[in-house]
C-alpha cells in the first residue's frame, strides 16, 4: 500500500473539534473502507504552528512542510499537523495510507 500527501481545512470551536470534523467529511467523501489517502485515516494531530496565519500563509507553510519531508507529519501512520488559521479555522497535513 502506498499513501497521499493531504491538505485540509476544518473549522470547529477548537482543534479537536475542527479535526473530527474535517475527518468527518473526509469519511464520507471518500468512503470508510480505509486507505483513502486522507485526513480520514488519522487518529491524531500535533500542532505545528503556534501562531495563526493568513490562509494563505497557512497552506504556504504546509507545503513546506511536506517537501521538507517533516518528522512530525511524514509517518503514514502517524499524526496529522494542525495549522491555526487567522479566520477561525485550522489547516491539517500530512501523509495518510492509501
Amino acid at each position: 500500500m502506498g499513501a497521499y500527501d493531504f491538505i485540509t481545512t476544518g473549522s470547529g470551536e477548537d482543534a479537536e473539534k475542527a479535526f473530527f470534523n474535517a475527518r468527518g467529511e473526509a469519511a464520507w467523501e471518500y468512503g470508510h473502507g480505509g486507505y483513502t489517502g486522507t485526513i480520514a485515516e488519522k487518529d491524531a494531530f500535533v500542532l505545528v504552528a503556534d501562531s495563526p496565519m493568513s490562509p494563505a500563509a497557512a497552506e504556504e507553510y504546509a507545503v513546506y512542510l511536506l517537501n521538507a519531508d517533516d518528522e512530525r507529519i511524514r509517518s503514514k501512520w502517524g499524526p496529522a499537523g494542525a495549522i491555526p488559521v487567522d479566520d477561525g479555522s485550522w489547516l491539517f497535513v500530512g501523509n495518510a495510507s492509501a
